[in-house]
């Protein structure tokens, strides 16, 4: 949450989603990240990246999209098991599609179109 005289005052024209992350004054950006020891904050993701496996979102499922460095090789179910063996069973993908990342000018994979990509071949399950 920021809060502070060069924090925006609103969203063009679009004064729900000014309303919405406005709360006493508080922009809240939908950022996560953490405080360091030292005072460091290191933001980490994005709440609507975030995976979850219960209420009305029960049975989200994740995807992984991949791409990988010239001359690596590995199967979708090497993926999967790597992510299992490392991750929290919720978290890992059940799907993984290997394809070119889509990214912005500044060089970030745009993850809007990834989803969207996801939408659009339905029901994946592996």
């Amino acid at each position: 949450m920021f809060r502070g005289n060069t924090v925006m005052s609103g969203y063009l024209k679009d004064p729900k989603a000014t309303e919405d992350a406005f709360v006493g004054g508080w922009f809240r950006s939908g950022g996560i990240g953490i405080k360091h020891p030292d005072g460091y904050i290191e933001v980490k993701d994005r709440l609507k990246d975030i995976v979850i496996s219960g209420d009305d979102h029960w049975g989200q499922t994740p995807c992984a999209f991949v791409k990988l460095k010239d001359g690596f090789h590995v199967n979708a179910q090497e993926i999967i098991q790597h992510c299992r063996d490392h991750m929290p069973h919720f978290m890992s993908p059940r799907t993984v599609i290997s394809q070119d990342l889509p990214r912005n000018s500044t060089g970030k994979v745009e993850k809007f179109v990834l989803r969207e990509k996801e939408k659009s071949l339905g029901s994946l399950s592996h």
